[in-house]
């Protein structure tokens, strides 16, 4: 069983959670409802990382949508799509896990243990830092990472529990930031008829329509929105034109970013 394989491993993985969650109650103002109208996540208000600007490297790819939204069929499509054109690619997913935390997720996610809602969420993020430096590498050296699930889905399904989303926001701040987030949009009544629905904790309709309502509220104007409910080969033909310009805009030297600056939502936090 995954969950007796890990617990031991991660007790002291949870505890810091908790730990980092007290920290963060502390610096976020904490309420028990939340408001749509008083917040918005803009992926382009963010800072740049020093010695990046003009220089080539791989674009940061994510992509996002309700469960069965298409996500990891169409991620696994983009990274042959992109070698063929002579880019250095790979798939990234979100939660990993390979790893210690991304094993405690995994045990959470198939319903083998019970975790607080505010202490998953620190996993999650945790599972995203894990991966933060050597993310960093790959863009700089070359390589574009297509990546299913990454921020915002941490945020749209904490949320979508009754977390206040400015304390989800907490603890993403500082990871890159992706070039393009590609939203593959679908009812959460059609996800629901496709095979496979249901699998895991998070696979209920009700719950779906809240992390619909929620990715709204994350959703600006640079997301790049694709209809789910087209064939396999129309989305995956839409995500090539979209893939390819983002890949060549950061080949001409597009500076690396960071998630939302620690100041305000409206200045840019230049590291």
């Amino acid at each position: 069983m995954i969950y007796g394989s890990c617990i031991t491993a991660s007790k002291s993985l949870i505890f810091r959670a908790l730990v980092l969650q007290k920290s963060l109650n502390s610096q976020v103002k904490f309420s028990s409802k939340w408001s749509p109208k008083k917040v918005r996540m803009e992926s382009n208000l963010n800072g740049c990382i020093e010695g990046s600007k003009k220089e080539s490297r791989g674009a940061l790819i994510v992509i996002e949508g309700l469960d069965r939204s298409g996500k990891t069929s169409q991620c696994s499509r983009l990274v042959p799509f992109l070698e063929g054109q002579g880019v250095s690619a790979e798939l990234w997913r979100f939660p990993d896990r390979t790893t210690n935390v991304g094993q405690t997720i995994s045990a959470y996610l198939t319903n083998t243990s019970q975790l607080d809602d505010h202490t998953i969420h620190l996993l999650f993020s945790a599972n995203r830092w894990e991966k933060r430096s050597l993310m960093e590498t790959k863009l700089k050296t070359g390589t574009t990472l297509i990546v299913d699930r990454y921020s915002y889905s941490g945020v749209a399904f904490s949320s979508a529990k009754g977390l206040d989303i400015e304390w989800c926001k907490a603890p993403e701040i500082g990871l890159l930031a992706p070039d393009v987030v590609i939203y593959l949009g679908i009812s959460p009544e059609k996800a629901a008829e496709r095979g496979g629905y249901g699998g895991e904790r998070y696979e209920k309709l009700e719950f779906q329509k809240k992390v619909a309502d929620c990715y709204k509220v994350l959703r600006d104007d640079s997301w790049k929105v694709v209809d789910a409910c087209q064939s396999i080969e129309d989305v995956e033909k839409q995500l090539q034109e979209i893939v390819t310009d983002c890949v060549a805009e950061c080949r001409k030297g597009k500076p690396l970013s960071t998630l939302w600056s620690r100041q305000t939502h409206l200045e840019k936090d230049v590291i």
